[in-house]
This record gives C-alpha cells, structure tokens and sequence, in this order.
C-alpha cells in the first residue's frame, strides 16, 4: 500500500514539476492572449471592417447579406469573405509579432550565443610546432 502512494507522490512531483516550469507556463500565458487578441480582430473585422466594405458594395444586411441563390438554396459568400478578412488581419499581425519582433530579439539573442570563443592562444610546444612546419615546408 505505501508502495502505491509513493508513487502517487512520485507522479504528482513530476506533473508539478512539468506543469509549472516556465516554457509551460509561458505558453499558456501565450495561448490565453492570442485567444483574446483573436478576439479583438474578429470584433474589428466584423464590426468595422466589413460593415465598411458593405457600405462601399451595398447589400440587404451588408456584407452577411452576400449570397447566391442556387435552385433555392443559399449560398453566403459573404460570412466566408468576412472570415477570410479575419484570417488574413491575424496571420499578418501574427507574422509582425513573431517574425518581426520576436524575430530580431531571438537573432540578438542568437547571435551572443552563436558567436564562437576567440581562439585560445597557441602554447609554447604549438608554437614550437608551427616554426618547424614552417621550415619543413621551406625545404
């Protein structure tokens, strides 16, 4: 019996220390912000947007009011139009964000880490070394 609760302790141990390291952590800050950031330009794009759009290229209900009819069957092209709008506006402040942003922080960041130690320099039998490839080389 102690067997299987030390291992239920030992479980729970390893989830706390996987569930709460930072990357966890941050990516559910991450997920939670680019849920509501989702949000915002969804709102911008069907309260602003297209209602613009549907101004411009009048319609009964604005740009909800695209459609084609087909042997009495509707066909809303224009909720289709407004989420292709809405997946264009966050793929492209995504690719700001990331590429753009994040981007040059992580090639700063990168280029530290990346950039080898300067040489060491050369010990007295290396240099030694280095003079007799150099005559053998001569001859």
């Amino acid at each position: 019996m102690e067997d299987v609760a030390k291992k239920a302790v030992g479980i729970l141990d390893e989830f706390k220390a996987f569930a709460f390291k930072g990357n966890v952590v941050d990516l559910a800050v991450g997920v939670i912000i680019g849920g509501a950031f989702g949000k915002i330009v969804d709102s911008l794009v069907k309260n602003v947007i297209m209602p613009t759009v549907g101004c411009i290229i009048p319609g009964d209900q604005g740009y909800l009011g695209w459609k084609l009819v087909i042997n009495g069957k509707d066909i809303p092209y224009g909720a289709f139009i407004g989420d292709v709008v809405n997946f264009l506006i966050v793929s492209f402040a995504l690719f700001i964000f990331i590429v753009k942003f994040l981007g040059w922080v992580m090639r700063t960041k990168t280029a530290e880490a990346a950039a080898p130690p300067p040489p060491p320099a050369p010990t007295p039998t290396e240099h030694l070394l280095g003079e007799i490839r150099d005559l053998l080389k001569k001859k």
